[in-house]
């Protein structure tokens, strides 16, 4: 399965930089926007759809982070496509999927996420937009 998604990032008033998360209720994990690729659609038009679906956000995609390769829930394999995603502006707002969008500081985030790959992904955000 192909999926996509988003590493929404900010600058913070204090110059360091605070990224998006979000909580799924049907898993109770704590991640980045990300979902399916429709058919006919191209992997970065779906981070950017997701990202906005999950989150309320509009964001701008920047460079590609890395893909992520693991079992779902249901032991089939799914590759996600992530992009560093600047927003234009606003609060995230949840969505069904998600009951929690959060602006966090990156080391916050780094605590709360469920996943090492989620983890590995900030890393490579924080090389991104250095």
């Amino acid at each position: 399965m192909r999926a996509a998604g988003g590493l929404v990032w900010r600058r913070a008033g204090d110059g360091g930089l605070e990224v998006v998360v979000i909580h799924r209720p049907r898993y109770d994990d704590w991640s980045f926007p990300k979902g399916k690729v429709e058919p006919g659609e191209r992997d970065e038009d779906a981070a950017v759809r997701e990202v906005e679906e999950e989150t309320t956000l509009r964001a701008e995609r920047g460079p590609e982070l890395a893909a992520a390769s693991y079992r779902d829930s249901a032991g089939r394999p799914k590759t996600v496509r992530y992009w560093a995603m600047q927003a234009d502006s606003g609060e995230p707002t949840p969505c069904t999927e998600a009951d929690k969008a959060l602006w966090m500081p990156m080391a916050e985030a780094e605590r709360l996420l469920t996943y090492d790959r989620d983890r590995a992904l900030l890393a490579a955000l924080a090389e991104a937009v250095a």
